[in-house]
């Protein structure tokens, strides 16, 4: 099992809203299960537990989430990801961004520093 410490930036894409942009993260992997927790855009403590592909330099993570308050206790979360090198990946998320009785969709893009 490897434990990754890490550190994320992120900007907001078509959502209107003010979000943090600055994502504290530690993680668990092994055979490709993941787990771990991070300081999420909602200013919240998100923790997630899932499954992670490979390939070559690109990734793909599919698990379920907590700490989104305008989605529920548990919302599904997915991640694209491009390894830059062994410390630096490039992100982007699909995200939701609930105002009245409506919704705007729009992206997390994003890069992780692995310590």
């Amino acid at each position: 099992m490897d434990l990754i410490w890490a550190l994320a930036v992120s900007t907001h894409l078509g959502l209107a809203g003010d979000y943090n942009e600055v994502h504290p993260h530690v993680r668990f992997i092994e055979d490709g299960a993941i787990a771990g927790a991070y300081y999420n855009s909602v200013e919240r403590i998100s923790f997630y537990t899932g499954y992670r592909v490979e390939q070559g330099p690109f990734g793909a993570e599919f698990a379920l989430v907590t700490g989104y308050p305008g989605i529920g206790p548990i919302a599904p979360y997915i991640r694209g990801t491009y390894d830059l090198n062994d410390n630096i990946r490039g992100f982007i998320s699909p995200a939701v961004e609930y105002e009245g009785e409506g919704s705007t969709v729009g992206a997390v893009l994003g890069v992780e520093f692995k310590f």
